[in-house]
């Protein structure tokens, strides 16, 4: 524990201006980030008596070695760099809302050709239109369905797309009128993506023209005695109105708001916010965090700002948020705001009318979030301690293991040999700390030999982390000498994860990346936490690699154990008989839901790596042909058969193709065997080898 005297700047060395700061602790991990109107005040609250500081910010001043400060020109560009900090290095002690699940939005694919209506969940990209959150995707599909009675907008994947298109042949829904057909020409481009303005129009809250326009058709209809087409109509409009009767008004006067609400007692804090377009409620979501600062009402709802709209651009932040409170600069917040959108944002507590009434129903919800958070919470808390207490006990460790890693392997039949491990922190997955790994060291099928690569791999990184900030020196064997070696770990990329929380990129295989080995970047790194338990999904084999490996590297502190599918036995390191816990253990339970969860992601990686290699094509391999250019040579040649028999100068004529790059390609496909087609076994379709589209 540090003496924040011990680092506390000198007298008049902290300028005046508005600033964002950053404490870190003594390995230079950035844990607290914060921003000030004036530096100089606000970083002297943290260096008086430690006895009149609030128990959390006694904690982070005291776990704290340094503080540093940058200098900006305005309070809106200290609210920018504090969320770039934030989100840049997960301080420990700043607050951080999390998402209890991925919301599903209605999105309108704009940036393609023939713009498509889907279910979409996770980051945003760019050039598509979203709608919502919606709570379930049902409500989205069943919303969707009525409206393609009168938008009928594209709804099917590419692949169905391309067979359409090639077979000349629309789907089911272009038969029964719920898709115009874009595929086999039924309607231009330019009128198709007239459909799906329509349709965003409508759903961005513009209802009362579409429904007046097919009603004034219908009449019309009816008058010139066509009265199918007018029954039709009639139907339509209709479906609209049941569409919109799935979002009632709740604002007369066709508001576009957000409106957060925040409950909270003195360890949590939960966030509801109601998205409100033209007066209708339409989507909903909600934060539960930890108050691992020292925060009131207005710091918690500017923290909600920062995350809810520190991605967002353009009508995707509304032009009015209502708020329980105001942030200690509203006009700083309100202004960053404004430039984020690129118009006027009103930033203001509700004080009447329709709008503070709606604004109790978000504070309810909230409320209910929170209660309903902390009755779960509970009762989870009870049964994960009891279970860590128990594996505890069985294992005889000498306390209950918070940190437990798990190992698995997995393969087809000797290919594809990659390993996983997964981190259960208080007996809770944490997923941003899942590896993935790629077996190196030898080719074929050894599960032990793959088991001491994975966890040699895994604890020399860990070794490499300590010898740089010199934190475990002293629990090193005397007999490891020299500087550790640089690890050959392939770990997975962060930044995106799919639905069962797996991350979607590739691993990369070329070691620590610069911001890994920056030794005052103050980011967390990775690998560098020991676990105090480590399970291997396996019997006594694996047990053993996992323990020798450990051994070789001089580490004693870790505890090592195995869990066998065919009993569900617990097995130690040099024990002939293993560890029998009851079936109705927590414990056991739990050590299966890791155990499981490994395997799941273990699997995961490994059919990804082989759909990858069965997807691969011999372009790959020609030098300085990236990917951009290889879709072209595709996209005008249609499949890499055709794009074989096409001469070099033949090749010359795709953009962005030279002789030389022709050439290449042309040499490489020569000297590549054609492959032998690949047959649907469901559908007795032969699946064309540039992109998995069939041919008769």
């Amino acid at each position: 524990m540090a003496d924040p005297s011990s680092y506390r700047p000198k007298p008049g060395q902290i300028p005046d201006s508005p600033g964002v700061y950053k404490f870190r602790d003594e390995y230079r991990r950035v844990i607290y980030v914060g921003k000030a109107k004036n530096l100089r005040q606000r970083l002297a609250n943290y260096f008086q008596d430690l006895a009149g500081l609030h128990p959390r910010t006694r904690t982070m001043v005291t776990t704290a070695a340094s503080v540093e400060w940058t200098v900006v020109s305005t309070e809106v560009e200290a609210l920018q760099l504090e969320y770039s900090w934030i989100k840049e290095y997960d301080p420990r002690f700043n607050v951080k809302y999390r998402d209890d699940k991925s919301y599903p939005y209605l999105a309108v694919t704009l940036n393609e050709e023939f713009p498509r209506v889907q279910v979409m969940r996770g980051a945003k990209r760019k050039g598509v239109r979203y709608f919502g959150p919606y709570g379930h995707a049902w409500a989205i599909r069943e919303t969707v369905d009525l409206m393609l009675r009168v938008f009928p907008v594209r709804t099917c994947s590419a692949g169905v797309f391309k067979n359409a298109a090639r077979s000349g042949r629309p789907c089911l829904l272009g038969y029964i009128g719920k898709c115009s057909a874009p595929c086999v020409g039924r309607v231009t481009p330019q009128e198709h993506r007239d459909l799906a303005e329509d349709f965003c129009d409508f759903m961005a809250g513009r209802t009362g023209t579409y429904i007046r326009r097919l009603e004034k058709d219908m009449t019309r209809a009816a008058e010139d005695m066509e009265y199918e087409r007018a029954a039709r109509l009639r139907d339509d409009a209709e479906a609209l109105r049941r569409a919109m009767e799935k979002s009632a008004v709740v604002l007369a006067d066709a508001t576009d708001a957000d409106l957060i609400a925040v409950a909270e007692d003195e360890l949590e804090a939960a966030v509801q916010i109601f998205h409100v377009r033209g007066g209708r409620v339409r989507g909903q979501r909600g934060w539960v965090t930890d108050k691992v600062e020292a925060v009131d009402t207005a710091g918690l709802v500017e923290h909600a700002l920062q995350q809810l709209y520190g991605e967002e651009t353009g009508d995707s932040v509304p032009k009015e948020v209502l708020v329980p409170a105001l942030p200690d600069v509203p006009e700083a917040v309100s202004q960053w705001l404004a430039d984020r959108r690129g118009s006027h944002v009103s930033l203001r507590i509700p004080q009447r009318g329709d709008k503070k009434d709606l604004m109790g129903t978000v504070q309810r919800n909230a409320q209910q979030a929170l209660a309903l958070h902390k009755t779960k919470r509970a009762s989870d808390l009870t049964t994960r301690s009891r279970a860590l207490e128990e594996i505890a006990e069985a294992l005889g460790l000498g306390s209950a293991p918070l940190r437990v890693e798990c190992f698995d392997i997995s393969h087809l039949q000797g290919d594809d040999v990659v390993a996983s491990m997964v981190v259960f922190e208080d007996g809770l997955a944490r997923k941003s700390e899942y590896r993935r790994f790629q077996i190196k060291g030898f080719e074929g099928q050894d599960d032990v030999r793959s088991m001491h690569e994975v966890i040699g791999r895994r604890f020399k990184r860990y070794l490499q982390e300590k010898e740089r900030t010199g934190e475990w020196e002293e629990l090193r064997s005397p007999g490891v000498t020299g500087p550790v070696p640089a690890p050959d770990t392939a770990p997975a990329a962060q930044p995106s994860h799919s639905r069962d929380g797996s991350p979607q990129d590739e691993p990369r295989e070329d070691g620590p990346r610069e911001d890994e080995s920056r030794e005052d970047d103050g980011r967390p790194k990775r690998f560098a936490y020991p676990p105090q338990l480590v399970v291997v999904d396996g019997g006594q084999p694996q047990v053993a690699a996992a323990k020798r490996a450990l051994d070789e590297l001089g580490i004693d502190d870790i505890a090592v154990c195995g869990l066998a599918k065919r009993l569900e036995e617990v097995w130690l390191p040099d024990e002939d008989d293993p560890v029998v816990l009851p079936r109705s253990s927590e414990g056991l339970y739990l050590l299966q839901r890791i155990r499981d969860e490994a395997h799941r992601f273990a699997i995961t990686y490994q059919r990804a790596k082989r759909a990858k290699r069965v997807r691969s094509s011999p372009l790959d391999d020609i030098a300085g042909l990236g990917e951009t250019r290889k879709q072209a040579l595709i996209k005008h040649f249609g499949s890499v058969r055709k794009l074989r028999q096409a001469t070099i100068d033949e090749i010359c004529e795709v953009p962005g193709i030279g002789r030389r790059t022709a050439e290449s390609v042309a040499v490489a496909l020569a000297g590549a065997a054609p492959p032998a087609p690949a047959v649907n076994t469901a559908t007795g379709e032969i699946i064309d080898e540039d992109d998995g589209g069939s041919t008769s």
